[in-house]
């Protein structure tokens, strides 16, 4: 997996790049009780909100984490916002995408990278 620096986590499956949210973000939201995902497909461009969470303690943005197109959506996640707080790296992905440069991911922090950017 790949990590951004603003807690989102990256998975390769085959063509595709699952996105969702650290299990540091899910800890520091609280317990989300809200997801708003993108309508399908929608071309985005690194750092364009693509997912609204609320919590009980704030709203927060999931922004694209490089270019490309999101093809895909997790309804799970929208029908049942605990997920997030129950399984931020598995079940609580948030959408697919198709990048439009896959080195992109070269860029990105591997876990011990991330690990040490929040201590």
């Amino acid at each position: 997996m790949k990590y951004t620096e603003d807690h989102e986590w990256l998975r390769v499956e085959g063509d595709l790049v699952v996105v969702g949210i650290t299990a540091h973000a899910s800890e520091q939201l609280g317990d989300v009780v809200f997801v708003e995902l993108p309508d399908t497909p929608k071309g985005v461009s690194t750092g364009d909100e693509v997912v609204v969470i609320e919590s009980v303690k704030a709203a927060s943005d999931i922004r694209a984490p490089l270019d490309g197109e999101i093809v895909e959506v997790n309804q799970d996640v929208a029908d049942n916002p605990g997920l997030v707080n129950e399984d931020p790296t598995g079940k609580a992905w948030f959408f697919k995408m198709k990048l439009a440069d896959k080195s992109a991911l070269d860029g990105l922090m591997d876990e011990a990278a991330y690990n040490a950017l929040i201590g």
